[in-house]
């Protein structure tokens, strides 16, 4: 079994941090994939460096299996943010377009309706890259922070993003590379230590939180994990919910009645969130006050039809 982490020499918030990874003891060249992807070994992880844009080469880990034979369990991108606001940050998020119809063509990778499992380590990482990242004094400057689910490429294994934003001048900066090089090779238990967020469904809290809602730094579910250190799975913004209005009524508009792929996506989002945590109690965590009361009841309604329970902040302490 080996974990795959994805650099890109396109983008400088990718290819920065990787090289800080690979200054770091153990490292071996490795398998050259495809005769153009390059890779380094370091115990159980593979280290992957390309030169098309993060979200362009899909299926790395089963091209990487079918070449190699080597069983995948994760999947790791290093990657740059954009953000209108250009303030400097460090995200993490799972990915997937499950709101997207066929026909649809994604705007940043992925295949409509697909959601990758995410990857049980976000949680756990979350709480570490605070540390880290406190600890070279990038907090306050740095916002630490999850983003929604929102692009490709396309995984079937369990899958993260983690990124450096919003300009060129964050993406180049040292002590964010570092930053990032550190919460992968501690995460991973490259230095010796304890992997950080193995997922095992008999440890004493195995439920899971399905984000449904909130903008696209779903903040009320990114407090919830911060306080709580919570396992996570996928988190799904308003906008990948989208939904019909039904104009004025007089009686009970039910969620068949509403149109949109929001029933799809949220359909998706779970049975993606079961794939990456097998034996986990999947609770959907919502944003409420994210949303108009009719779409509220119809994302209660149909949670209820599909058997999806709905959790407070309390129950994923």
């Amino acid at each position: 079994m080996v974990k795959l982490v994805v650099a890109t020499t396109v983008d400088p918030a990718s290819i920065c941090p990787a090289k800080e990874l690979l200054a770091m003891p153990g490292w071996q060249p490795g398998t050259t994939l495809d005769q153009c992807i390059r890779s380094f070994s370091n115990g159980d992880v593979r280290l992957l460096e390309h030169d098309k844009g993060i979200v362009e080469e899909d299926d790395l880990d089963q091209r990487w299996e079918n070449a190699t034979g080597q069983t995948v369990d994760e999947v790791i991108f290093l990657s740059k943010h954009t953000a209108v606001s250009n303030r400097p940050a460090l995200t993490i998020h799972p990915i997937g377009v499950p709101h997207l119809k066929e026909g649809d063509v994604p705007p940043q990778g992925g295949k409509p309706g697909w959601a990758a499992p995410p990857n049980p380590r976000m949680g756990p990482w979350m709480i570490l890259l605070n540390k880290i990242a406190e600890s070279h004094n990038l907090i306050p400057e740095f916002e630490i922070t999850f983003e929604a689910t929102h692009h490709g490429p396309v995984t079937t294994k369990p899958t993260m993003f983690i990124e450096i934003g919003s300009t060129e001048e964050y993406w180049r900066r040292p002590d964010a590379a570092q930053v990032v090089a550190l919460l992968v090779w501690e995460g991973l238990g490259l230095g010796g230590g304890p992997p950080v967020g193995n997922w095992s469904s008999t440890s004493a809290n195995n439920k899971v939180l399905l984000g449904i809602g909130g903008g696209h730094y779903v903040p009320r579910h990114t407090d919830v994990i911060k306080k709580d250190g919570c396992w996570v799975g996928q988190l799904l913004s308003g906008y990948s919910l989208p939904m019909e209005d039904p104009g004025p009524s007089k009686g009970k508009v039910n969620a068949q009645d509403i149109a949109g792929t929001w029933k799809h996506s949220i359909r998706a989002a779970y049975d993606a969130t079961k794939a990456g945590f097998p034996g986990g109690e999947i609770l959907a965590h919502l944003d409420q006050k994210s949303f108009k009361s009719w779409q509220k009841n119809a994302i209660i309604e149909f949670l209820g039809a599909q058997n999806i329970k709905i959790g407070k902040p309390g129950d994923f302490r």
